[in-house]
């Protein structure tokens, strides 16, 4: 077979990293290797694999659960996108969240996390890690000298992510990976809303980052999975924890996962010119009370965002319609276009009504025509009074 390469602009890494027509047939596609063990042909060769798979050695197969290679192009994929030496890919974001937590953390350890985060994470932290005498002290992530505060002699990790859930703080991950390095701890980024295409936290200092890749890498909203990617020395364990609480990552899902990042530059740059134009259409508007979106100059974390991300800001905003949970049903419920869901990186654009944190919307912001979703948008405001 003729000899290959994956580029090196991110958007030809992101269709042909992790990928090569199959050895075997020459499908095109990679195919999705739906098996539960693999054949040797001798007892010795069955040996010899089992223990290169557990070593963690990329490309042994021997049980799916451990490894299989639909995953692995996944893998491969994810850690070019991400400049990581390694990834791992889970059943869910959740997964690699608790994984990485776990394989990195003992009793008697401290965590400090970002004081608003995901709901699921925040349960974690709250409940689970405590019931296995692990600390955890939660921070305003854009408090450089409250994170400072926040170390004790036994914090081992500082988990942010790197734009908050769901009002869309953006975090200094190199000041915070600088303060957590001198510390002796290790920065783990949850960059879900923003995805490699616009933000890469490896390069800024970020020692792990992890995605729920059924958002933007996978961005059709029909697979759930999850990624994590580092070095492997930091990769390996997560790996082990992975393969010892049975969260491997199901290949049918990679395969929709695979097929999903190789248009994840074209999705990112019409959803971040989406999004731009529906901000500055509600800050524009009176029954809007506010509107956060990094792009906008109202944004707290401008600045940084510009310089994080320089004129591409995402696809995720997050706004607070007038009249309280009354007026954000009103805005919602009379929608024609946008569908309510709790999701988000899906090509549809996705309104998520949170009456419990203060009446306020957030929406991921598709690949439709933006003329139509201003049109919509322009409908539901209409019953906001």
């Amino acid at each position: 077979m003729r000899q290959r390469t994956d580029g090196t602009g991110f958007a030809t890494r992101a269709i042909h990293a992790g990928e090569r027509p199959d050895p075997t047939t020459h499908a095109h596609n990679t195919p999705i290797y739906a098996t539960a063990t693999f054949a040797f042909d001798t007892a010795a060769q069955k040996e010899e694999a089992v223990d290169r798979a557990l070593a963690w050695e990329p490309g042994q197969y021997f049980y799916s659960r451990t490894s299989n290679p639909t995953n692995r192009a996944l893998e491969e994929k994810i850690a070019s996108l991400e400049g990581a030496e390694d990834a791992v890919v889970a059943s869910s974001g959740m997964a690699s969240v608790s994984a990485t937590l776990f394989a990195h953390l003992e009793a008697g350890d401290h965590l400090i996390v970002g004081d608003e985060v995901f709901a699921i994470t925040k349960v974690l932290w709250e409940e689970d890690l405590p019931r296995r005498n692990i600390a955890v002290t939660p921070v305003d992530m854009c408090d450089l000298g409250a994170i400072e505060a926040a170390f004790l002699p036994n914090t081992k990790i500082v988990f942010i992510e790197t734009s908050t859930n769901p009002r869309l703080r953006m975090p200094d991950i190199a000041a915070i990976a600088e303060i957590a390095h001198r510390h002796g701890a290790l920065l783990i980024a949850d960059n879900t809303f923003l995805s490699p295409a616009l933000l890469r936290p490896l390069e800024h200092g970020a020692d792990l980052v992890l995605h729920a890749a059924t958002k933007y890498l996978s961005g059709h909203g029909d697979a759930v999975s999850g990624v994590v990617s580092g070095s492997k020395a930091l990769i390996d364990p997560i790996r082990k924890q992975t393969d010892t609480f049975g969260q491997a990552a199901s290949p049918f899902s990679s395969f929709l996962v695979l097929r999903g990042v190789r248009t994840l530059p074209l999705r990112t740059a019409a959803g971040s010119a989406n999004a731009a134009r529906l901000a500055a259409f509600l800050e524009a508007d009176p029954r809007v009370e506010w509107v956060r979106y990094p792009g906008l100059a109202s944004h707290p974390d401008h600045a940084l965002a510009t310089r994080l991300l320089g004129d591409r800001f995402g696809a995720m905003l997050t706004f607070k319609p007038r009249g309280g949970v009354e007026g954000m049903a009103a805005f919602t419920d009379h929608l024609r276009l946008c569908d309510i869901g709790v999701s988000l990186g899906d090509v549809f654009t996705l309104v998520y009504p949170r009456p419990k944190d203060g009446a306020i919307i957030r929406v991921s912001v598709g690949c439709e025509d933006a003329d139509d979703l201003v049109e919509d948008f322009a409908l539901g405001l209409s019953f906001v009074k």
